[in-house]
This record gives C-alpha cells, structure tokens and sequence, in this order.
C-alpha cells in the first residue's frame, strides 16, 4: 500500500515507497561514467529523480512503465525537487492497486458511453448507424474505448479521458450542426465520434500513459483510418464517396500538416471539427493546468507551452 504520493513529496523527505518508471534515460557524466536521469509518477503526479551508483545493474532490472519500488532522499535541482535514488527495484503487478498510479475521468464511465451510442444511433444514414453498431459490438474495441486516455499529457490524459473528450466534442457537433446552414450533420458528428478512436491503440495504459509501439511507429490518424477500413468492409454497399468524405474527418482533424494531419482540412464539416477539436482540448487542458494552482492566487504560473498567464479571478475574501 502507498504511503506518499507525489504531491505530498517535500525537499529532505527519504523516501521509500512505490511509483511508475514513466521515464528512464542513460546519460554520462564528465567523468565518462554513466547515470540515470528518471522520470518517476502516481496519480498526482510526476516527479524526476536520478541514479549515480549501481547504474547499470539498476538500468538492466528495472524498464519503463513498470511499478518500482525505490529507496532514496528529496532535495532540489534548479529549483525543482529530485529524487536521489540509491536503490529500485521491480513490483509484481498483482501486488499494486492501479488507482494509485492512474488518474481516472470523475465523470460515470457508463452514462458517458450510453450518450456517445445515443448519438450514434440518432444518425440518419443507415450505412453509418451500421458503421457504429459494428464498432460497438466489438467487445474488446469498446473496453479499450471506455479505458483510453486522450493524450500522454497535454489534455484528459487519465483513464477514460478518450471518452470523455469524444463525448464533449460529438455534442458541440450537434449543436454546431443546427446552427449553420448546410452542415452535414451526419457526418460532423460521425466525424467527431471516430477523430480519435485510433489513441485506443496509440498509447498503453496500464500502469501509466505512454506510447505503444504501434503508436510511436504509426499514430493515432493512421490507426484510426485503418479500424474504420476494416469496419466498413464488413458493411455491404457503403457509399464510397461518404466513406471518402468520413475517413477526411479523421485525417484532417489536426489543422494542417505541421500538426499532424496529412491533409488540411477541406469540407466545411472537417473545417468545424478542428475547431472543435481545438476548442475542446484547449479549454479542458487550460482547466486542468488551473486546477493545479494555489486557488489563492489571482494569477496563475506562466503556462510555458500555451505562454501566458491565465486570470483566475480575485479570490473570495
């Protein structure tokens, strides 16, 4: 059983608990001898942490994205608190509880899913509604669906943050759909309901959220774009140019190539579904990041990636 989590870690501290090896790299010394920068996490966070003896007997029984006990003392570098770690070692996974390690959607896993199949099933097109029955027959697609995060880091990156953002994005679709004349909304909101099933095979998320092989060597779009193919080549006479028009949501869904996608957005309904997808990642990591904040305070800490300050407002007196 845990009994310090990150966020309640101080400078002098020694330490003797378990964490996830999100993070582990070789590096050397001016000496030429080498040295393990590490990157060690629970639920509330990250910390870094380093090794300087017994390195590669360390290095060789212990691997990224596993539970490690370690034994070490809390100081400072740069101003930030690191772990010297003088011994860690592997923990069977059956002795450790994953709601230590992994931080989960607060919402109900379940309600979320039934909206998501909802909307789905409110589709006109019989080819689509088709489409997503297949989808959400397949019992080991929709586990993963239900588990995924959204992304490593920069938003809803906890267990069932994937469908928790594609929940929130496919009813901003709905209601976008009504407001502009013209829009398909059939395909707007297919489009944000499939953008991003391809992380349920991008990431591993285990003991922690990182890449999996297929998602460092492919990514989530190609993922993706290959699970809706093998969908719909179990679905007699689907329209080639909507199944076009559909697999261009998934690929454009970033903005452009510089972000990821292979083709920029150019259907009107892809257009609003990077807007959406924008919007709904920026809000959600904006809230998260001010989460963390002393509530006391009316500014926040300078958001490095996003490169502002954020207002909180005047706290109540």
């Amino acid at each position: 059983m845990k009994k310090q989590f990150i966020n309640q870690i101080n400078a002098g501290d020694v330490l003797s608990d378990c964490y996830v090896l999100a993070e582990k790299t070789m590096a050397q010394k001016k000496d030429g001898n080498n040295y393990l920068n590490l990157v060690l996490s629970d639920r509330t966070g990250n910390i870094k942490g380093v090794v300087w003896d017994n390195v590669e007997k360390i290095a060789s029984q212990t691997k990224t994205g596993a539970v490690v006990k370690i034994r070490g003392h809390v100081g400072q570098y740069r101003n930030n608190l690191q772990v010297v770690i003088k011994e860690m070692t592997m923990v069977p996974l059956e002795e450790t509880d994953p709601s230590d390690f992994m931080l989960s959607t607060e919402r109900d896993v379940h309600k979320m899913f039934e909206r998501v199949v909802a909307l789905s099933e409110s589709l006109d097109a019989w080819y689509l509604k088709s489409l997503f029955r297949a989808f959400w027959e397949d019992v080991s697609f929709t586990a993963q669906f239900k588990k995924a995060p959204a992304a490593k880091k920069m938003h809803h990156a906890y267990i069932g943050g994937l469908l928790e953002h594609t929940l929130s994005m496919a009813v901003l679709a709905d209601k976008i759909a009504g407001h502009y004349n013209g829009i398909d909304r059939d395909l707007l909101v297919s489009g944000a309901l499939l953008h991003d099933i391809g992380k349920t095979r991008e990431f591993s998320y285990d003991m922690g959220i990182d890449y999996s092989d297929e998602g460092r060597l492919v990514n989530h779009i190609v993922i993706g774009l290959q699970m809706i193919e093998e969908k719909m080549r179990t679905i007699a006479n689907f329209p080639e140019e909507q199944a076009l028009l559909l697999k261009h949501m998934v690929i454009s869904h970033h903005g452009s190539r510089e972000l990821g996608s292979p083709e920029p957005p150019k259907t009107m309904e892809a257009v609003i579904l990077n807007c959406i997808d924008e919007m709904d990642s920026r809000v959600q990591a904006i809230r998260e990041f001010m989460g963390k904040e002393d509530p006391g305070e009316t500014w926040t800490s300078f958001h490095r990636l996003l490169g502002r300050h954020f207002y909180r407002g005047k706290p109540a007196s």
